[in-house]
């Protein structure tokens, strides 16, 4: 069976489809459990026109396939491109964490769901920013 897998990943088209397959449905796991840490609705304040929200969850889809990106680069199997891309989303929520807890004036959840476009691209420079970083020590 592996050795099956292995020549059909030998093709380079099929190699991309994985990966990209993966990294879709890894994209999707990682922002249901964004969804879940914050306290509003991403995609119902989208549709409400919330540009904070988007900038916010447009950081978090570009940190989550920027690790990917990394991953892949720096990694021989798909399995090991997902652990390492899993493993940057976990850095990154904690990063949600941390700039939470370390912006005691206001609460960052409240002000982007009240369209606070500053904090909003913050949120989207963090997770883009923290994502280079990550990637970057990937082996």
């Amino acid at each position: 069976m592996n050795e099956e897998v292995d020549q059909m990943l030998a093709n380079p088209y099929i190699e991309t489809l994985a990966f990209f397959s993966i990294a879709v449905l890894a994209l999707i796991i990682f922002l249901t459990i964004f969804e879940l840490v914050t306290k509003y609705n991403d995609w119902e304040e989208i549709k409400k026109g919330n540009l904070s929200v988007a900038m916010a969850t447009g950081g978090k889809i570009f940190g989550i396939c920027n690790l990917f990106r990394f991953a892949i680069l720096n990694n021989d199997s798909i399995l090991q491109s997902l652990i390492w891309a899993g493993y940057g989303f976990v850095l990154l929520l904690i990063a949600y964490f941390i700039f939470e807890f370390l912006t005691p004036y206001f609460k960052i959840d409240e002000q982007i769901q009240q369209d606070n476009r500053a904090v909003g691209f913050l949120s989207m420079v963090i997770s883009v920013s923290l994502s280079y970083v990550v990637g970057a020590s990937v082996t």
